[in-house]
Protein backbone atom coordinates (compact mmCIF):
# COMPACT_ATOMS: atom_id res chain seq x y z
CA UNK A 1 0.00 0.00 0.00
CA UNK A 2 1.55 3.55 -1.03
CA UNK A 3 2.21 5.59 2.15
CA UNK A 4 -0.36 8.01 1.11
CA UNK A 5 -3.01 5.61 1.56
CA UNK A 6 -1.34 3.65 4.62
CA UNK A 7 -3.59 3.40 7.60
CA UNK A 8 -2.36 3.85 11.25
CA UNK A 9 -2.36 -0.18 12.49
CA UNK A 10 -5.13 1.27 15.59
CA UNK A 11 -7.63 2.29 13.14
CA UNK A 12 -7.49 -0.92 10.67
CA UNK A 13 -10.14 -3.02 13.17
CA UNK A 14 -11.96 -0.37 11.97
CA UNK A 15 -11.60 -0.37 8.88
CA UNK A 16 -11.61 -4.25 8.64
CA UNK A 17 -15.08 -4.66 10.74
CA UNK A 18 -13.55 -6.05 12.96
CA UNK A 19 -14.16 -4.13 16.11
CA UNK A 20 -17.94 -5.16 16.60
CA UNK A 21 -17.07 -8.95 16.88
CA UNK A 22 -14.27 -8.36 18.96
CA UNK A 23 -16.49 -6.04 21.20
CA UNK A 24 -19.23 -8.99 20.68
CA UNK A 25 -17.29 -11.98 21.76
CA UNK A 26 -15.58 -9.78 25.00
CA UNK A 27 -18.79 -9.19 26.13
CA UNK A 28 -20.12 -13.14 25.08
CA UNK A 29 -17.53 -14.41 27.58
CA UNK A 30 -18.37 -11.56 30.72
CA UNK A 31 -22.75 -13.01 29.85
CA UNK A 32 -21.12 -16.79 30.04
CA UNK A 33 -19.29 -15.59 33.02
CA UNK A 34 -21.98 -13.97 34.86
CA UNK A 35 -24.42 -16.79 34.55
CA UNK A 36 -22.18 -19.40 35.26
CA UNK A 37 -22.17 -21.34 32.28
CA UNK A 38 -20.81 -24.57 32.91
CA UNK A 39 -20.55 -25.46 29.42
CA UNK A 40 -19.75 -22.97 26.39
CA UNK A 41 -17.95 -24.01 23.63
CA UNK A 42 -15.66 -22.53 21.42
CA UNK A 43 -18.45 -22.65 18.24
CA UNK A 44 -20.47 -20.54 20.11
CA UNK A 45 -17.90 -17.74 19.74
CA UNK A 46 -17.12 -18.25 16.24
CA UNK A 47 -20.51 -18.09 15.15
CA UNK A 48 -20.89 -14.59 17.29
CA UNK A 49 -17.93 -13.82 15.68
CA UNK A 50 -18.88 -14.74 12.11
CA UNK A 51 -22.15 -13.03 12.08
CA UNK A 52 -21.62 -9.71 13.80
CA UNK A 53 -18.57 -9.48 10.83
CA UNK A 54 -20.87 -10.77 7.93
CA UNK A 55 -23.63 -8.01 9.36
CA UNK A 56 -21.63 -5.13 9.73
CA UNK A 57 -19.59 -5.71 6.54
CA UNK A 58 -22.54 -5.99 4.41
CA UNK A 59 -23.87 -2.60 5.98
CA UNK A 60 -20.74 -0.72 5.03
CA UNK A 61 -20.91 -2.34 1.48
CA UNK A 62 -24.82 -1.28 1.31
CA UNK A 63 -23.62 2.42 2.61
CA UNK A 64 -20.65 2.37 0.33
CA UNK A 65 -22.87 1.45 -2.53
CA UNK A 66 -25.53 4.08 -1.33
CA UNK A 67 -23.17 7.12 -1.25
CA UNK A 68 -21.13 5.90 -3.89
CA UNK A 69 -19.90 8.67 -7.10
CA UNK A 70 -18.42 11.23 -4.90
CA UNK A 71 -20.94 11.76 -1.96
CA UNK A 72 -19.21 13.98 0.40
CA UNK A 73 -20.76 11.69 3.23
CA UNK A 74 -18.34 8.70 1.92
CA UNK A 75 -16.64 8.16 4.89
CA UNK A 76 -12.97 6.05 5.67
CA UNK A 77 -14.69 3.05 6.25
CA UNK A 78 -17.05 3.28 3.77
CA UNK A 79 -13.94 3.89 1.16
CA UNK A 80 -12.04 1.07 2.20
CA UNK A 81 -14.34 -1.28 2.10
CA UNK A 82 -15.87 -0.11 -1.28
CA UNK A 83 -12.59 0.15 -2.78
CA UNK A 84 -11.33 -3.50 -1.29
CA UNK A 85 -15.40 -4.25 -2.10
CA UNK A 86 -14.05 -7.61 -4.07
CA UNK A 87 -12.37 -8.99 -1.26
CA UNK A 88 -14.91 -8.38 1.24
CA UNK A 89 -17.33 -10.10 -1.07
CA UNK A 90 -15.34 -12.73 -0.99
CA UNK A 91 -14.71 -12.79 2.89
CA UNK A 92 -18.58 -12.73 3.10
CA UNK A 93 -18.97 -15.54 1.00
CA UNK A 94 -16.49 -17.23 3.04
CA UNK A 95 -17.37 -16.03 6.57
CA UNK A 96 -21.40 -17.16 5.30
CA UNK A 97 -20.81 -20.66 4.72
CA UNK A 98 -18.52 -21.24 7.55
CA UNK A 99 -21.12 -19.72 10.01
CA UNK A 100 -24.02 -21.74 8.38
CA UNK A 101 -21.66 -25.08 8.87
CA UNK A 102 -21.05 -24.32 12.63
CA UNK A 103 -24.53 -23.38 13.19
CA UNK A 104 -25.60 -26.57 11.07
CA UNK A 105 -23.39 -29.32 12.82
CA UNK A 106 -22.12 -27.89 16.33
CA UNK A 107 -24.49 -25.69 18.06
CA UNK A 108 -28.06 -26.68 20.32
CA UNK A 109 -31.08 -27.57 18.18
CA UNK A 110 -32.28 -24.40 20.28
CA UNK A 111 -30.89 -21.92 18.62
CA UNK A 112 -33.13 -22.29 15.59
CA UNK A 113 -36.71 -20.90 17.03
CA UNK A 114 -34.43 -17.89 18.71
CA UNK A 115 -32.56 -17.31 14.96
CA UNK A 116 -36.02 -16.55 13.16
CA UNK A 117 -36.45 -13.16 15.94
CA UNK A 118 -32.78 -12.22 15.64
CA UNK A 119 -33.55 -12.82 11.61
CA UNK A 120 -36.01 -10.34 11.90
CA UNK A 121 -34.07 -7.60 13.78
CA UNK A 122 -31.64 -7.79 11.50
CA UNK A 123 -34.05 -7.31 8.38
CA UNK A 124 -35.49 -4.29 10.09
CA UNK A 125 -32.13 -2.86 10.82
CA UNK A 126 -31.41 -3.07 7.27
CA UNK A 127 -34.48 -1.71 6.41
CA UNK A 128 -34.17 1.16 8.43
CA UNK A 129 -30.21 1.60 7.20
CA UNK A 130 -31.83 2.54 3.86
CA UNK A 131 -34.57 4.95 4.88
CA UNK A 132 -31.54 6.62 7.02
CA UNK A 133 -29.84 6.88 4.03
CA UNK A 134 -32.13 9.47 2.65
CA UNK A 135 -32.53 11.68 5.57
CA UNK A 136 -28.46 12.19 5.76
CA UNK A 137 -29.17 15.72 8.35
CA UNK A 138 -30.82 13.49 10.40
CA UNK A 139 -30.19 11.53 13.63
CA UNK A 140 -31.25 8.24 12.66
CA UNK A 141 -32.77 6.86 16.12
CA UNK A 142 -35.14 3.88 14.99
CA UNK A 143 -31.70 2.10 13.27
CA UNK A 144 -29.60 2.84 16.00
CA UNK A 145 -31.94 1.56 18.65
CA UNK A 146 -32.78 -1.38 16.92
CA UNK A 147 -28.81 -1.94 16.19
CA UNK A 148 -28.08 -1.46 19.58
CA UNK A 149 -31.02 -4.04 20.55
CA UNK A 150 -29.79 -6.49 18.02
CA UNK A 151 -26.52 -6.94 19.00
CA UNK A 152 -27.20 -7.42 22.21
CA UNK A 153 -29.54 -9.66 21.54
CA UNK A 154 -27.28 -11.78 19.54
CA UNK A 155 -24.49 -11.71 22.38
CA UNK A 156 -26.81 -12.61 25.10
CA UNK A 157 -28.54 -14.84 23.32
CA UNK A 158 -25.45 -17.34 22.80
CA UNK A 159 -25.16 -17.61 26.12
CA UNK A 160 -28.89 -17.88 26.76
CA UNK A 161 -28.65 -20.63 24.64
CA UNK A 162 -26.98 -22.68 27.39
CA UNK A 163 -28.87 -21.84 30.00
CA UNK A 164 -31.05 -24.75 29.54
CA UNK A 165 -33.33 -24.01 32.19
CA UNK A 166 -34.55 -20.79 31.19
CA UNK A 167 -36.45 -19.89 28.00
CA UNK A 168 -35.92 -16.92 25.19
CA UNK A 169 -38.60 -15.13 27.14
CA UNK A 170 -36.64 -14.91 30.82
CA UNK A 171 -33.79 -13.44 28.42
CA UNK A 172 -35.94 -10.44 27.02
CA UNK A 173 -37.84 -9.79 29.94
CA UNK A 174 -36.44 -10.54 33.30
CA UNK A 175 -32.94 -10.38 32.99
CA UNK A 176 -31.65 -6.89 34.11
CA UNK A 177 -28.25 -7.51 32.90
CA UNK A 178 -29.46 -8.19 28.93
CA UNK A 179 -31.54 -4.77 29.58
CA UNK A 180 -28.85 -2.81 31.18
CA UNK A 181 -26.53 -4.24 27.96
CA UNK A 182 -28.87 -2.89 25.67
CA UNK A 183 -28.92 0.64 27.21
CA UNK A 184 -24.91 0.60 27.26
CA UNK A 185 -25.02 -0.64 23.17
CA UNK A 186 -27.34 2.06 21.75
CA UNK A 187 -26.10 4.74 23.82
CA UNK A 188 -22.76 3.28 21.89
CA UNK A 189 -23.94 2.60 18.81
CA UNK A 190 -26.21 6.69 19.09
CA UNK A 191 -23.13 8.45 20.06
CA UNK A 192 -21.37 9.17 17.04
CA UNK A 193 -24.42 10.18 15.40
CA UNK A 194 -25.14 12.53 17.87
CA UNK A 195 -21.60 13.96 18.02
CA UNK A 196 -21.97 14.35 13.89
CA UNK A 197 -25.14 15.79 14.02
CA UNK A 198 -24.17 18.43 16.96
CA UNK A 199 -21.20 19.08 14.95
CA UNK A 200 -22.74 19.86 11.75
CA UNK A 201 -25.37 22.17 13.37
CA UNK A 202 -24.98 26.11 14.37
CA UNK A 203 -27.77 26.26 16.91
CA UNK A 204 -27.44 25.99 20.41
CA UNK A 205 -30.37 24.38 20.99
CA UNK A 206 -29.50 21.26 18.80
CA UNK A 207 -26.31 21.16 19.86
CA UNK A 208 -27.91 21.15 23.72
CA UNK A 209 -30.65 18.55 22.64
CA UNK A 210 -28.41 16.44 21.53
CA UNK A 211 -26.26 16.75 24.60
CA UNK A 212 -28.59 15.72 26.26
CA UNK A 213 -30.07 12.97 24.44
CA UNK A 214 -26.46 10.91 25.41
CA UNK A 215 -25.77 12.80 29.13
CA UNK A 216 -28.79 11.89 30.62
CA UNK A 217 -29.25 8.00 29.78
CA UNK A 218 -25.77 7.65 30.68
CA UNK A 219 -26.35 8.90 33.53
CA UNK A 220 -29.38 7.25 34.06
CA UNK A 221 -27.96 3.22 33.37
CA UNK A 222 -24.93 4.36 35.52
CA UNK A 223 -26.99 5.29 38.40
CA UNK A 224 -29.32 2.14 37.29
CA UNK A 225 -26.20 -0.52 37.39
CA UNK A 226 -24.64 0.68 40.90
CA UNK A 227 -28.27 -0.03 42.14
CA UNK A 228 -28.24 -3.14 40.86
CA UNK A 229 -24.85 -4.20 42.35
CA UNK A 230 -25.82 -3.22 45.55
CA UNK A 231 -29.05 -5.08 45.26
CA UNK A 232 -27.88 -8.43 44.38
CA UNK A 233 -27.80 -10.16 46.88
CA UNK A 234 -26.08 -13.23 45.74
CA UNK A 235 -23.18 -10.83 44.63
CA UNK A 236 -22.54 -12.83 41.04
CA UNK A 237 -23.60 -10.02 39.04
CA UNK A 238 -22.03 -7.34 40.46
CA UNK A 239 -18.93 -7.47 38.41
CA UNK A 240 -21.34 -7.49 35.69
CA UNK A 241 -22.62 -4.01 36.82
CA UNK A 242 -19.59 -2.98 37.52
CA UNK A 243 -18.72 -3.36 34.05
CA UNK A 244 -21.71 -1.48 33.06
CA UNK A 245 -21.43 1.30 34.90
CA UNK A 246 -17.73 1.71 33.95
CA UNK A 247 -18.88 1.80 30.16
CA UNK A 248 -21.21 4.09 30.60
CA UNK A 249 -18.37 6.26 32.53
CA UNK A 250 -16.49 6.28 29.58
CA UNK A 251 -18.86 7.05 27.18
CA UNK A 252 -19.50 9.75 29.65
CA UNK A 253 -15.81 11.09 29.31
CA UNK A 254 -15.04 10.27 25.94
CA UNK A 255 -18.67 12.72 25.18
CA UNK A 256 -16.78 15.55 27.64
CA UNK A 257 -13.62 15.76 25.50
CA UNK A 258 -14.95 14.36 22.06
CA UNK A 259 -13.71 18.10 20.52
CA UNK A 260 -10.17 17.20 21.36
CA UNK A 261 -10.67 14.26 18.74
CA UNK A 262 -11.48 13.68 14.74
CA UNK A 263 -13.97 11.35 14.29
CA UNK A 264 -12.67 8.32 12.68
CA UNK A 265 -10.62 8.58 16.42
CA UNK A 266 -13.58 8.66 18.60
CA UNK A 267 -15.14 5.48 16.71
CA UNK A 268 -12.37 3.93 17.66
CA UNK A 269 -12.14 5.02 21.40
CA UNK A 270 -15.89 4.35 21.56
CA UNK A 271 -15.13 0.51 20.87
CA UNK A 272 -12.52 0.80 23.62
CA UNK A 273 -15.04 2.54 25.94
CA UNK A 274 -17.19 -0.89 25.51
CA UNK A 275 -14.09 -3.17 25.90
CA UNK A 276 -12.64 -1.69 29.12
CA UNK A 277 -15.57 -2.98 30.74
CA UNK A 278 -14.48 -6.09 29.89
CA UNK A 279 -11.04 -5.37 31.77
CA UNK A 280 -13.18 -3.88 35.03
CA UNK A 281 -15.37 -7.18 35.28
CA UNK A 282 -12.10 -9.75 35.13
CA UNK A 283 -10.93 -7.31 37.44
CA UNK A 284 -14.31 -7.31 39.85
CA UNK A 285 -14.67 -11.27 39.72
CA UNK A 286 -11.12 -12.50 41.22
CA UNK A 287 -11.40 -9.20 43.98
CA UNK A 288 -13.43 -10.84 47.02
CA UNK A 289 -16.72 -9.82 47.64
Amino acid sequence: MPAAERKPIWLLPNLLSLDAPLVAIAWLYVFAKTWRLGYHPWEAYASLGLAVWIIYVSDRLLDASLLNSGNERMEERHRFHWHYRKLFRAGLAFAVAFAVGLVVMRMPMAIYKHLLLGGVMVAGFFGLAMLASQEPREVPHAKNILAGLTFAFGVAMMAHLYRYEYDIYDLLLRSREFVCFVVLCILNISAIDLWEHAARSADRETKASDELALTLPLTLLGAAALTFAMLESQQSSRPFYYAILSGAGLLYALNRIRARFRMETLRVLADVALLVPVLVFLAASQSPQ
